[in-house]
């Protein structure tokens, strides 16, 4: 997920969003702790998108500023 797709979330969309990542997180760390995954980066995209979601969450006017530009 871009930065650009989350500037058009709604914050009830941000915070669905981000409980699915955390879920998925979750999931891939499990699976991963049990056997290897096939594409352990998956769990490093994952982090990142949930970090992004975060971030707006908590400041979304830095965002919007980026937006006009």
């Amino acid at each position: 997920m871009k930065q650009s797709e989350i500037n058009k979330l709604s914050k009830e969309d941000i915070e669905e969003k981000l409980n699915e990542f955390q879920a998925s997180l979750k999931d891939l760390k499990m699976k991963h702790s049990i056997s290897p995954l096939e594409n352990p980066l998956e769990i490093k995209k994952t982090r990142r998108i949930i970090a992004r979601l975060k971030t707006f969450k908590s400041n979304p006017v830095s965002y919007t500023h980026l937006r006009a530009h």
